[in-house]
């Protein structure tokens, strides 16, 4: 859907449908309240990205570091 000034997304922190569009300052989000709520969802560390483990010093052929 698209309304004057860009289409129209879900909020993703409440939901809310709103404008994705340069008229809006807070894009993605709906507010200034929901995008705040989401950094600080980051800052807290709610919010994660799954890494693979490290792999073991040496497994790619580079000599360990010196200690």
């Amino acid at each position: 859907m698209t309304r004057a000034g860009g289409p129209t997304v879900s909020c993703p922190a409440c939901g809310r449908r709103t404008v994705f569009g340069p008229g809006n300052p807070w894009r993605p989000f709906c507010s200034e309240r929901c995008r705040t709520l989401d950094l600080g969802a980051w800052a807290s560390e709610q919010y994660r990205i799954e890494a693979d483990a490290d792999p073991d010093p040496g497994e790619d052929g580079a000599p360990p570091p010196s200690a």
